[in-house]
């Protein structure tokens, strides 16, 4: 254990580090966009062919973050990266656990979430940097294939920026309809606590202040998402299909402003869904000074399009 989490760890003789199982909660029953709930209410969820609303992904990061400060000690919450692929989906009431294994590259590692029964919930690297070397999603990056038949994402064009705009998280903010909670409700149901996160311990941290977790990272990045000229058709339903938190310079701090820029990266597909691509540059406010960035490829239901040619009639 380290002095940032109590999480009990695992190592084990061939190298591979095995957290404690766990039970996330799924906050995000009252979610909207666009005038309609999301992949995670059941109801909505059931329609779309899953067995209820789902558990966002960045939830399982903080799972990782205590493997990440065993190896490479507080550095890991200043300078690491998560970068994942989400594979099965994960369910309230389901139990996970995290697993990194170390490679030669003493600063990464291949980490999976996995659940009682075996099925991969995630699967992906995670690095300390600055020099990352190849992650989970620039490999999957290079090998995707570009979208040809578009009509969720017709609209949408590679290297497009959307314009800066400021974003904090305070500890009782609500974070909007995308988010309906606020950071210190989180906390109180974070399978994985420490005291950087909390105002009344952080002042015996290495930053004085508390820090957000990886999880709400992916939460300030998304902030502002419902604002943006990002020409996505609707009504449509998506989730996260991979998603990578890297910091540069951090951590990110509660209660501080800071400025987040949106560029398509690229888009892809498969026989479900169409995904865009999208890098968020998180930058100290009213500066060029980058701190972190996301790395989110949002896949949207081809079913929960009307209309959609090979889902006549589906609806979400």
């Amino acid at each position: 254990m380290s002095l940032l989490f109590n999480t009990p760890i695992e190592a084990k003789p061939d190298g591979m580090f095995v957290g404690p199982w766990r039970s996330p909660r799924n906050m995000l029953t009252a979610q909207s966009y666009d005038g309609h709930k999301s992949i995670h209410d059941d109801d909505t969820a059931s329609k779309l062919g899953f067995r209820g609303g789902t558990i966002e992904g960045p939830t399982h990061f903080s799972l990782l973050a205590p493997l990440g400060v065993r190896i490479w000690g507080e550095d890991f919450l200043a300078r690491g990266c998560i970068s994942a692929h989400y594979r099965a989906p994960c369910f309230e009431g389901e139990e996970t656990q995290a697993q990194i294994r170390l490679e030669r590259d003493p600063r990464r590692a291949e980490v999976q979430v996995l659940k009682r029964d075996g099925v991969e919930v995630l699967r992906g690297t995670i690095s300390l940097g600055p020099d990352h070397g190849q992650t989970a999603l620039d490999l999957r990056l290079g090998q995707i294939e570009p979208l040809r038949e578009r009509r969720i994402l017709a609209d949408i064009v590679v290297g497009a920026k959307t314009p800066r705009r400021q974003v904090v998280m305070e500890f009782n903010q609500n974070m909007g309809e995308l988010y309906p909670f606020s950071l210190q409700e989180k906390l109180q149901s974070i399978t994985e606590p420490s005291p950087a996160y909390d105002p009344a311990s952080a002042t015996e941290t290495p930053w004085r202040r508390p820090i957000l977790p990886f999880e709400m990272i992916s939460v300030l990045c998304q902030y502002t998402i419902a604002d943006e000229p990002i020409p996505v058709r609707n009504p449509v339903v998506g989730l996260f299909a991979d998603q990578e938190i890297r910091l540069i310079d951090g951590p990110l701090l509660v209660g501080e402003p800071y400025e987040v820029e949106r560029t398509m990266i690229a888009m892809s597909g498969s026989r479900r869904t169409e995904s865009l691509w999208m890098q968020t540059s998180v930058y100290r406010a009213g500066t060029d000074h980058l701190v972190a960035t996301q790395l989110l490829n949002q896949a949207y239901l081809k079913a929960s399009f009307p209309g959609y040619p090979e889902y006549e009639g589906a609806s979400g």
